[in-house]
């Protein structure tokens, strides 16, 4: 400051500016300009250590070659706003020096909501600064925002007005403000602001995740524990905060993920020396198609079950990344239990190319506590025996495939976890640079690890108008994003996919979608909303070709800002041979399903596996009961969201050790497996025989896909031939089909008519069938499967005259408008705005969605449903749901018990949330048990009951949760 030619006073003024203060900075006061040093600092090894080449490379482009320095300046000057009367008045003790030293002010609005926030006095002292010495009212124009959101919602420019008195008044206020900026701009490096200006500028997605890597920095330089307080001006220099950025960096083990990664040594090296697999032709077309594209783009593999196309976005992501310098992988899943399996996946893929990696892999969901290697990595506990992931270790069977339906993030901060584990932390795992960054555990953090596997809920998450959206988006923004099982999105979901898309082709972030099948229709919205992205337009249409054969895969990019999509042009085969799957009606709409019990007995009366999908919980356990009761001589399980936690998981893995590719002689000569949705997804068994109520074509054809899955399985005679009973309807007045109530409230009447429709082609008139004249035929699969997809969505009629389509069409219409116009409440970007070119406004009038679990009813455009742990009153005491004995107030002793304690964790339909939250609460003797301590107790009485809001409910180990209402 000297050196600068400052007078003493200004001198003395702003080396007694706070920006921490004692009482919440560990004791000790660190002034405004060691704070934002020190974020600079941490910028500086950002760049060194955690940015993607793509990210630099952008950075260098509108800096003229210095994106290190311009990046430590911009993550340095976000808290520039705390030099002004409303933050340096919050703290009566810090505020007294900064008095002394000349700095006064008068009174100040009180009130939360008159309070003048340091991040929007940042930018009303930088924006005029900033066109004074730049000369750029543009250029100045996408910077503050920057500013003044780093503390998670960008503010219009009609807030930039502060109450009179709070950014301070007078010479003094200016030229300490002045001060601070120059002085921070020279220590870091640049001459003087005219020396910080751009040449370029980032396009608006580009400006989000810099800005979440300004939070980032922040969030860092924050940490007392690393960067202690530093009261006195000549203990402040850039070179000391360069020392505590790269020691702190150190110590919270932070780090990128591939950094410079190398191009494979030949086009398929990624499939068959990376993953040591023989390509498939489908997995060569993905892959080849990610070598020829000329930019980053968006790719869509779509190709039956089982062919293998996880393996291959893989091996594409690690062709992308290579080309086009991107850092790492999320791949994103549609459910919890997808999760799993895929984490061991990348988790072994990711050690190929350096097994120090595997510490940077994060798997997002809020049952990860459960998973085996999860534990082994990031918790320190023992490694799994064996090749696999222990997700049916020998301590906890199946405990890991703890899962719900809505694939919730519920990331650890919001049930108080601690943000980070300690740096001092002891144990397995705790020893050695190359464990975990624990720092990311911490809320909203997940994402920016560099390979993460997670729910879709994630990438949804980042592309909705909430706090901190910026620092997720910053977690995506450098890496390849691979969406498994694209087609599991309904028309609300899809809003915040679209959204998503859009920002992350700005971004230049390349994308692979996978599904079994898509609707052309599908296909083009997912081509257009990317390519909205890459050319900034909101309304981008490239039409996109009939693919020549399925599998298939398409590709969507621009050059020269000429948009291009493209699709295979010659048929490529599938692995597998199309099979001739046999069709035939069961008519019942009986809630009870005994026409479902019955037919189920008649398919095993010699030999058989049966797998039936049913679209109601009670349904379900109907079925199941009625089997039971009868006397089921063979392998009988039931599956469904209303089962806790352990349960779903070890039936889930005795499932898929029984049925699954692996079962050999362990395959039931009779088995059943009753099941509600959850078998649609990721659940790699075969059946010889497939009964499943009616549902929309794409997710019938799902349901098939678990149908004579594995070659080699072991068939009984009577089941040569893949056979598929349709039941959840039955022939009504003129043949119209009429469906399962639960059925219609699911999927709406339009969607289940063209499905019946479509099976009547196969099966025969419905009303044939009730008067008992069977008739079957067949569906070729895979080689039908995109044409009946085309044609349950199409145009073209499908429906006879008398079902009265059209007016079923009308209704599904307004419903479909209805749930776009809910979600675009909650889009990060109006459709009008998204060709703006700052951030500025972004947050105005967004989400007030405050924790995870509404952010997922946001995204999922469901009820809010609440978790709860069932466990017993027993004895004075407590036991959990599997009969460990807990304590007189339920207390919890160690790691295993509370293992078991948490296998009781079941989610509560939506009908009882409200009931919930105001009735139950935590045991009292959770309160010292940070997994425990804000889960709600659902405590069965000694009889097995609970009443609950006007529900009786009780929990069967065998049949689950089960409800019934109170007759008042």
């Amino acid at each position: 400051m000297k050196a600068m030619g400052l007078s003493p006073e200004v001198v003395g003024r702003v080396s007694r500016l706070w920006g921490k203060s004692a009482a919440r900075h560990g004791g000790r006061t660190h002034l405004l300009l060691g704070h934002l040093l020190d974020a600079a600092a941490v910028a500086g090894v950002m760049w060194d250590h955690y940015l993607a080449s793509s990210l630099r490379r952008r950075l260098d482009e509108i800096s003229g070659g210095r994106g290190r320095l311009w990046l430590m300046w911009v993550c340095g000057i976000h808290d520039c706003g705390k030099a002004c009367p409303a933050f340096q008045a919050l703290d009566d003790v810090e505020a007294a020096p900064v008095v002394a030293a000349g700095l006064s002010w008068g009174r100040l609005p009180a009130g939360r909501n008159k309070r003048w926030r340091h991040d929007v006095a940042g930018a009303v002292l930088l924006l005029p600064r900033l066109v004074e010495e730049w000369g750029d009212q543009e250029a100045a124009g996408w910077v503050w925002p920057l500013v003044a959101g780093h503390h998670g919602a960008f503010p219009s420019a009609a807030a930039l007005s502060p109450p009179r008195g709070a950014q301070g008044r007078g010479a003094a206020w200016e030229e300490a403000q002045r001060a601070v900026v120059d002085v921070f701009t020279r220590a870091v490096g640049f001459e003087d602001l005219a020396d910080v200006r751009l040449v370029g500028r980032l396009r608006k997605a580009e400006q989000l995740a810099l800005s979440g890597l300004i939070v980032m920095a922040d969030w860092i330089a924050s940490d007392h524990s690393q960067f202690p307080g530093l009261a006195e001006a000549d203990l402040v220099s850039f070179a000391g905060a360069q020392r505590r950025a790269e020691a702190a960096w150190e110590r919270l083990r932070l780090s990128g993920g591939w950094r410079e990664l190398l191009l494979p040594e030949s086009a398929l090296a990624p499939l068959t020396v990376r993953l040591g697999v023989e390509p498939r032709a489908s997995q060569r077309e993905l892959v080849e198609r990610a070598w020829s594209m000329p930019a980053p783009g968006l790719l869509v593999a779509e190709a039956p079950m089982g062919e293998g196309k996880t393996k291959a976005a893989l091996a594409a992501a690690e062709v992308l990344a290579a080309r086009f310098g991107l850092d790492g992988v999320f791949v994103a899943m549609p459910t919890q239990a997808t999760c799993d399996p895929m984490y061991e996946q990348v988790l072994q893929w990711v050690r190929t190319f350096d097994p120090q990696l595997e510490s940077q892999v994060a798997l997002l969901h809020g049952r990860r506590r459960f998973n085996a290697w999860w534990r082994a990595i990031w918790d320190g506990k023992p490694r799994p025996g064996g090749e696999g992931c222990g997700c049916g270790g020998e301590d906890r069977p199946g405990l890991t495939d703890m899962t719900d339906d809505f694939g919730a993030i519920d990331e650890d901060a919001d049930f108080g976890m601690p943000p980070a584990r300690p740096a001092t932390a002891t144990g397995p795992g705790a020893e050695g640079a190359d464990g975990p960054a624990y720092w990311f555990l911490g809320d909203k953090r997940g994402l920016l690890t560099a390979f993460a596997v997670g729910t879709v809920d994630h990438l949804l998450h980042a592309a909705t108008r909430t706090r901190h959206v910026m620092l997720r988006f910053a977690g995506l923004a450098g890496k390849v994003v691979v969406v498994d099982e694209v087609h599991a999105a309904d028309v609300y979901m899809r809003q915040f996919l679209l959204e998503a898309l859009r920002w992350l082709g700005q971004a230049g972030v390349p994308v692979v979608l996978l599904s079994a099948t898509l609707p052309p229709a599908q296909r083009q919205l997912f081509v257009d909303a990317y390519l909205s992205g890459v050319l900034g337009t909101a309304d981008v249409h490239q039409r996109v070709p009939e693919p020549a054969g399925y599998p298939c895969v398409t590709v969507a990019y621009a050059v020269g800002g000429r948009p291009v999509a493209e699709t295979s042009r010659t048929a490529v085969p599938s692995w597998r041979g199309p099979a001739w799957v046999r069709l035939s009606w069961l008519p019942d709409t009986d809630p009870a399903g005994t026409r479902i019990a019955a037919a189920v007995r008649e398919a095993v009366a010699g030999e058989g596996v049966v797998l039936v999908v049913v679209n109601q919980v009670a349904r379900a356990q109907g079925i199941y009961r009625q089997l039971q009761e009868g006397g089921f001589d063979g392998v009988l399980h039931l599956l469904h969201a209303r089962l806790c936690a352990a349960h779903r998981a070890d039936r889930t893995a005795q499932c898929l050790r029984l049925m699954g590719p692996q079962a050999a002689g362990e395959r039931p000569k009779r088995m059943v497996v009753i099941a509600t949705q959850l078998a649609e997804q990721s659940f790699d068994v075969d059946a010889d025989v497939l009964i499943t109520d009616l549902a929309p074509t794409d997710l019938l054809l799902q349901r098939i896909g678990r149908l004579h899955r594995h070659s080699g399985t072991y068939r009984p005679a009577a089941h040569r031939v893949p056979r598929v009973l349709v039941t959840g309807v039955a022939a009504g007045g003129e043949g119209r089909p009429r469906f399962l109530r639960a059925s219609e409230q699911i999927y709406g009447e339009w969607s289940l008519l063209r499905s019946a429709a479509l099976v009547a082609e196969a099966a025969g008139p419905l009303a044939a069938a009730e008067a008992g004249e069977p008739a079957a035929s067949a569906w070729s699969i895979p080689a039908d499967v995109p044409t009946l997809v085309a044609r349950a969505y199409g145009d073209d009629e499908v429906c006879p005259e008398q079902w009265n389509e059209a007016a079923a069409w009308e209704r599904w219409q307004a419903s479909q408008r209805e749930r776009e116009k809910r979600a675009e409440e909650y889009l990060l970007c109006r459709r009008r705005e998204w060709a703006f070119p700052t951030l500025e406004g972004l947050h105005y009038a967004g989400s007030l969605a405050a924790s995870e679990e509404q952010l997922d009813a946001v995204v999922r455009d469901g009820e809010q449903s609440v978790e709860v742990i069932i466990v017993r009153r027993s004895g004075g005491g407590y036991r959990a749901v599997d009969g460990t004995w807990l304590g007189v107030h339920g207390e919890v002793d160690d790691d295993e018990v509370t293992d078991r304690l948490i296998g009781g964790t079941l989610r509560l339909p939506p009908g009882l949330t409200d009931a919930a939250r105001s009735e139950l609460r935590p045991l009292a003797g959770w309160a010292g048990r940070p997994w425990l301590r804000y889960r709600l107790a659902l405590v069965l009485e000694e009889d097995g009951t609970a009443l609950l809001g006007a529900d009786r409910v009780s929990y069967h180990d065998m049949l689950g949760l089960l409800i019934e209402p109170v007759r008042r």
